[in-house]
């Protein structure tokens, strides 16, 4: 019996001991639920590290920027090839010296040339020569033509007087009419000869005028041949062609270069315009004729865009702005500069500055500051059209709010932070 009545007990004693377990195990679990559920305290954020920015309504200029460069105006550059195969023989001025038009620049040679030159004057000489020798000999066919005539038209002339005589003996019977017959025949007949003669000088003539037009022809074919050979013998000394600076020189004294080579860049330093690389996601609404704003760094120059590259390059789009004024005191080319373009003037609309994460026509979540200044919680914000610093706002916000503009994307997670100052 008494070992009946321990059993007993030791099984009431490990029931005991399953229930307090069971309940100590519900009682952990509701405490981490109940601490779980419990509203979490918002993070702590330094005021000094946040940019803060008040929603405005009012105007708003809606521009975009972009970077780039001073270049030259393409007509106001002259770029200096090498007509032919040559070597540099003498450099007479460097990069940076103002030019005017017959500035020599540099010296070449090329025996080709040189030869050349020579070779089609001479042939030219040779030409006009042969030229003066088939006009004297065709003047002098002609001369004989027109002698032999003048012996003719003499013949002519006096048997026509001599008819004319027999004429007026007939009528009083001083002369038989055979004798008249004889008389009126070698008028008739010298008539004809004079007349055929007459003939041979007009053909004669023109077959003077066509052997001498070859001769002419060929004159003038050697000419031009003489005259490109001096162009190319007289490049070889190179000049600036036209006023400004010399702005690259990329040879050096003994060097050769095949003919089409760039020898040296002459450029109008006044005559400049920006060439601006703009996002391509931001050019789709640039058009020409736009105000634009070129900062040289030392000063700002206001322009118009003058020409839009229809390609995309790099994820830019090239855009050209003609300066409206001389640039700049110490503009050059190649000058590195940024530029502003209005794309327009937008009135009556609530605006914010452009948050860091903020896309134009996006939605997007930003901390909006309590009255107090102590939190800031998160809001759904409707983003418009956007300038380089603003943005409109088209829902989410009203004027006067202040909103949180730097980036927040490690506070992703939480839709509530405190403002610590």
């Amino acid at each position: 019996m008494d070992i009946v009545r321990d059993e007993s007990v030791k099984r009431k004693k490990r029931q005991k001991q399953i229930i307090f377990g069971v309940i100590g195990v519900l009682l952990l679990l509701g405490i981490f639920l109940g601490v779980s559920l419990m509203p979490q305290a918002a993070p702590g954020v330094e005021y000094g590290t946040i940019w803060p920015d008040t929603v405005k309504r009012g105007s708003m200029m809606r521009q975009v920027r972009g970077i780039g460069s001073l270049v030259p105006i393409p007509e106001d550059v002259r770029q200096i090839s090498a007509e032919t195969d040559v070597r540099v023989e003498r450099i007479l001025v460097l990069p940076g010296t103002p030019v005017k038009p017959d500035t020599l620049i540099m010296e070449l040679s090329s025996p080709q040339v040189e030869a050349d030159q020579v070779s089609a004057d001479l042939d030219l000489k040779a030409a006009e020569a042969q030229y003066h020798n088939k006009k004297a000999e065709v003047d002098t066919g002609l001369l004989a033509l027109k002698a032999e005539a003048a012996t003719v038209e003499d013949d002519y002339q006096n048997a026509k007087r001599d008819a004319d005589e027999k004429r007026e003996e007939a009528k009083i019977g001083v002369v038989s009419a055979s004798a008249l017959k004889i008389a009126e025949a070698k008028e008739k007949e010298l008539e004809t000869r004079f007349k055929l003669e007459q003939d041979r000088i007009a053909e004669n003539t023109k077959a003077v005028e066509t052997q001498l037009d070859v001769q002419k022809a060929t004159i003038d074919q050697k000419r031009a041949v003489a005259q490109l050979k001096r162009k190319q013998y007289e490049a070889l000394k190179v000049r600036a062609g036209i006023s400004g600076v010399l702005q690259e020189l990329s040879v050096q004294v003994g060097q050769r270069f095949p003919q089409g080579a760039i020898l040296a860049k002459v450029v109008q330093p006044d005559h400049l315009k920006a060439e601006l690389k703009i996002p391509e996601t931001q050019a789709k609404d640039i058009m020409n004729d736009q105000f634009a704003e070129i900062d040289t760094h030392n000063g700002v120059v206001n322009g118009h865009v003058w020409r839009i590259d229809p390609a995309v390059l790099n994820g830019t789009v090239t855009v050209d702005v003609k300066l409206d004024g001389p640039p700049p005191k110490g503009s050059r080319p190649d000058l590195s500069v940024d530029g502003t373009i209005t794309l327009e003037k937008l009135d009556n609309v609530l605006y914010v500055g452009r948050p860091a994460l903020g896309q134009e026509k996006s939605s997007v979540g930003m901390f909006k500051i309590t009255p107090d200044g102590k939190y800031a919680n998160r809001v759904k914000v409707d983003l418009g059209r956007a300038s380089v610093n603003f943005i409109e706002v088209v829902s989410g916000l009203r004027e006067g709010d202040q909103v949180i503009l730097s980036d927040m994307s490690r506070w992703d997670k939480v839709d509530r932070i405190k403002l610590e100052k």
